[in-house]
Order: structure tokens, then C-alpha cells, then sequence
């Protein structure tokens, strides 16, 4: 069982999502909060495997909050709640330390199978953040730190190449992609002293 918290200031859309997370099959929910305060004063001792966290929150924002969780504790997966398919906020919080982002307005299924994803570790990357990414190193002058398949995946999403096309060109698999993914983000996290 998946144990997930979730820190959102709308309690409809709070109350949605735990509604959908309590009814789903290997998913559940341990608490809903407004403000990240109110999470870190009851998981601090007691982290969900999941959490998921709106980024416009009263109190410590949502990616002040992600800081914050970084610092107490990395078995916790944070996927960010967002209205937005491409805003500059959900790569800052990527930085952070998000694995992931969940747009609040997906098809429950889809929600579903991002929050199960995250769980298991794999942290998705599409065209818009592979570009933030790729600027990011360049402008960090740390491209030599991608090893050549990071490298290629990386250029491939940037093109907009599917990841089923990338798993054809580039003659990768999709665990070893989502594993570069990951190898990525942990890069990208050192780069930044998030890590």
C-alpha cells in the first residue's frame, strides 16, 4: 500500500484527489492539508511514500516546502500539483527536489497512473522539460557531466521525438530511459546544491 499526503490550498481540489486516491487500488491517503506547515508538523517523524503539493500555497510556498522536505528526509517522492503543462515553476520545483508533476485538471486515470509511477521511481521528462534541462547544464557549462545516452535522450525530447521513438532510434529501453531520467534529475540537483 502507498501511503500518500496532500498539500493543496483548494479543499475541493484537496478533497477530490483523496477521494480518487482512497478509492483507487494499492493508494492511501494518510492526510490532507492547506499549508505545508501543517504537513511538516504532522509527517516530520512520519513521511508518506507520496506527496503531493500545490506550488501557490499560503504560508511557505510549495517549492520553499520541497527545500524544506529535502532537508528532512529523501524517502519521500514529491509530485507537484499544477494547472499549467509548461510554466517555469514546475522546473524550479523539479530543481528543488520534485520528482515529478501531476496537472490538476488530468483524467482520473491518468492522475492515477502518475502518482503509482512516482511511487515506483520512475520520473517522467517531456519536451518542455527536457529543454529547461538541457539550457540548464549548457548555461551551467556542465553538458560533459551527461553521459552520451542522457546526452541523445535529452536532444531527442527537445525535438520533440515521442519516447517510443527514442526507444527506437536510440536503441534504448524504457526502463533504461526512465533510469537516464533519473540520472538526469540527480545531475541537474547536484548542479543546483539541491542534492
Amino acid at each position: 500500500m502507498t501511503n500518500i499526503a496532500i498539500v493543496e490550498d483548494v479543499k475541493t481540489i484537496r478533497e477530490g484527489i483523496k477521494t480518487l486516491i482512497d478509492v483507487s487500488d494499492g493508494l492511501n491517503c494518510i492526510g490532507t492539508y492547506e499549508k505545508f506547515e501543517d504537513f511538516i508538523d504532522v509527517h516530520k517523524n512520519n513521511m508518506p511514500d507520496v506527496l503531493l503539493v500545490d506550488l501557490n500555497l499560503p504560508g511557505i510556498s510549495g517549492i520553499d516546502g520541497i527545500k524544506k522536505l529535502n532537508k528532512i528526509s529523501k524517502d519521500c517522492t514529491i509530485v507537484v500539483l499544477t494547472v499549467y503543462e509548461e510554466n517555469d515553476k514546475i522546473f524550479e520545483a523539479l530543481l528543488a527536489g520534485a520528482s515529478c508533476y501531476l496537472v490538476k485538471n488530468s483524467p482520473p486515470a491518468k492522475m492515477i497512473k502518475i502518482i503509482k509511477d512516482a511511487a515506483d521511481g520512475y520520473v517522467p521528462m517531456n519536451s518542455f522539460i527536457a529543454r529547461k534541462t538541457f539550457d540548464s547544464f549548457n548555461v551551467s557549462k556542465k553538458l560533459s557531466d551527461l553521459n552520451s545516452n542522457e546526452f541523445n535522450i535529452l536532444q531527442k525530447l527537445v525535438e520533440g521525438n515521442s519516447l517510443k521513438a527514442i526507444e527506437e532510434v536510440l536503441k534504448i529501453n524504457m526502463p533504461e530511459i526512465r533510469g537516464h531520467f533519473k540520472d538526469i534529475y540527480s545531475k541537474l540537483h547536484r548542479i543546483y546544491g539541491f542534492n
